[in-house]
């Protein structure tokens, strides 16, 4: 082999070797920085307290919006029944009809009630010409009585003198009594027969009464909202008609049914009742605002005013039956419609607030993580076990508190329990959150907070 083949095979030979290190050291170096940086944030893992978000708990607003369902009903509403017994005449109203304070509705064809007016007007006529029968029996008896008291005092002065005998003056005498004691009876007598003309006059009034109430009225001015009567129904003694009922009371029919005559509702102005729970009772004022809407409404609301509450909790649900007053000038709002009432409620002692996903919910119950900050000798011992200072200033250690939640906002929710503005609790904590854990809190949340 001659000197340039062995000069070529050492060059050869050498650009091996640089390639075989270059490639070693290429593959090599990279793996054990990152094998080191690896060691390195498991040994920092081992030393740093896990990572948690964390929020502080604030203060709910003093002011709320309380939204709850309600049942619209009318400010007044009337069931029409008649008072006289009869047959239906004429209708003059149906389903829809608007009507004034005493318009006539129904007229009531009672012939019977009428022949009963006529036979008490001949009963007064009779009492008083009793009266005057008896009046002037009276006054004869009163005649008779005079004319007897004159002629005893005329026997009593010949009695005395003797002209006539004594027994001739004792008639005289018992006479006078006598026509006295029948002018007693004659006066007692008129007086009955006085009682009895105003006895019959009061029944002969009372039956005048029940035969104007042939006429059916209007009480006060409103909507009729329902006719269960037609032209020859028959109405009871005790003003309801008698007719056939209806196979379900809740389905549509224009067939007339049992029942009162006619319904009537004032709706110009309405009321809803809602049903407000125990935890909201006490922000309900009696002269508060109130916002009530419809969904059938869409943008429409009606301001209202809370008029009146029952002053006591139902047993059954815990709630306070509340009346909101509503004008209705343009009959939007229908008796019977589904509502929503928006009261504004104002609150002394106001509940914490905390983010929705900071609760832990457990078989046992509903907690919170709270992030209390270290102890001094806590401290020591977090430096003692190599945790850096950095980590130190975000340490918190967890401690669960169970907590009562209330009203849930989406992403936050109230806490009812009695809760320091400014604690911290953990956010959506991790399995590595337990009791008595020290953890730290994410650098992103703790630059949150300094913001």
């Amino acid at each position: 082999m001659s000197a340039n083949s062995h000069r070529r095979f050492f060059v050869i030979a050498i650009a091996l070797v640089a390639l075989i290190t270059v490639g070693f050291l290429a593959g090599y170096v990279p793996r054990r920085r990152t094998t080191e940086e690896l060691d390195a944030a498991a040994a920092k893992r081992r030393t740093s307290p896990p990572l948690v978000n964390a929020a502080q708990v604030k203060r709910a607003p003093t002011t709320s919006n309380l939204l709850l369902p309600g049942n619209v009903t009318p400010i007044t509403e009337a069931y029409v029944f008649a008072r006289a017994a009869g047959y239906l005449k004429k209708r003059y109203v149906d389903i829809g009809d608007r009507v004034n304070s005493g318009q006539l509705l129904a007229d009531i064809d009672a012939p019977d009630l009428d022949q009963q007016v006529t036979q008490a007007e001949a009963a007064v006529a009779q009492a008083e010409g009793q009266l005057g029968q008896s009046q002037a029996t009276l006054e004869q008896l009163v005649a008779t009585r005079d004319l007897a008291e004159i002629t005893w005092q005329r026997y009593k002065v010949l009695t005395a003198t003797g002209a006539v005998s004594r027994q001739d003056g004792d008639n005289q005498s018992t006479a006078a009594k006598t026509a006295e004691a029948n002018v007693s009876a004659g006066e007692k007598m008129v007086r009955a027969a006085q009682e009895y003309v105003r006895a019959s006059k009061a029944t002969l009034q009372r039956l005048i009464t029940l035969q104007e109430y042939e006429r059916v009225t209007a009480p006060f001015a409103g909507v009729i909202t329902a006719r269960n009567v037609d032209v020859g129904a028959l109405i009871s003694a005790t003003g309801s008609s008698l007719g056939p009922s209806r196979s379900s009371s809740a389905a549509p029919s224009d067939l007339p049914s049992s029942g009162e005559i006619f319904r009537l509702a004032e709706i110009s102005r309405l009321r809803v009742l809602v049903s407000v729970p125990q935890s909201n009772s006490a922000g309900i004022i009696v002269g508060g605002k109130a916002t009530v809407s419809v969904e059938e409404l869409p943008g429409l609301m009606f301001p209202g005013v809370v008029t009146r509450t029952s002053s006591s909790l139902d047993a059954g649900s815990r709630t306070l039956l509340t009346e909101v007053q509503v004008e209705n000038q343009h009959d939007k709002l229908l008796p019977g419609m589904y509502a929503l009432v928006s009261f504004a409620t104002l609150r002394a002692n106001p509940p914490a607030l905390v983010p929705d996903a900071a609760l832990v919910v457990r078989s046992d119950g509903t907690w919170l993580g709270l992030l209390n900050p270290l102890t001094p000798r806590e401290l020591e011992q977090a430096k003692a076990d190599g945790v850096n200072s950095s980590a130190l200033e975000r340490a918190r250690k967890v401690h669960f508190q169970r907590v009562d939640p209330g009203r849930d906002y989406g992403i936050e929710l109230e806490i009812l329990d009695h809760m320091q503005d400014g604690q911290e609790v953990a956010v959506d904590p991790s399995d590595a959150v337990q009791e008595g854990v020290i953890v730290q809190i994410a650098p992103a949340t703790a630059a949150t907070k300094a913001k």
